[in-house]
C-alpha cells in the first residue's frame, strides 16, 4: 500500500504535487503545507498528532513498479479549512507534549 499523496493542503488548498517538498503529513496522512503546519503549531487538527515531511515518490522507474506512473498520486481534494481560534484552544492542551509522546 502506497501513500495517497493528496494533491492539496487541507487548510489553504495550496497545490502539493507529488514532488512537493512543502507537503507535511500526520500518521493518518492528513496533508497540509509547511506554512499551515506552522499556523497549526505542528498539531494535526484532525487527530492531534504531529507532522513530518511527506516523502516524494520517484517519478521514474528505478526498480519494479515503485514509481509515480505505476502508483499515481490521489486527485481527491480534501479542502477542510481549520477554524484557527478553535484550533488554538485544542493545540494549547497539547503544547507541552512532544508529537512522539501524544
Amino acid at each position: 500500500m502506497a501513500l495517497e499523496l493528496r494533491p492539496t493542503c487541507e487548510h489553504c488548498n495550496k497545490a502539493l504535487p507529488p514532488h512537493s517538498t512543502e507537503a507535511r503529513i500526520c500518521s493518518f496522512e492528513c496533508t497540509f503545507c509547511a506554512a499551515c503546519v506552522g499556523l497549526l503549531d505542528n498539531v494535526c487538527p484532525n487527530c492531534g498528532g504531529g507532522f513530518v515531511p511527506r516523502p516524494v515518490r520517484p517519478s521514474r522507474q528505478w526498480k519494479g513498479a515503485a514509481y509515480l506512473a505505476e502508483r499515481p498520486a490521489s486527485t481527491t481534494v480534501k479542502h477542510r479549512p481549520v477554524d484557527l481560534s478553535e484550533h488554538r484552544a485544542f493545540a494549547a492542551k497539547l503544547a507541552g507534549i512532544r508529537p512522539e509522546e501524544r
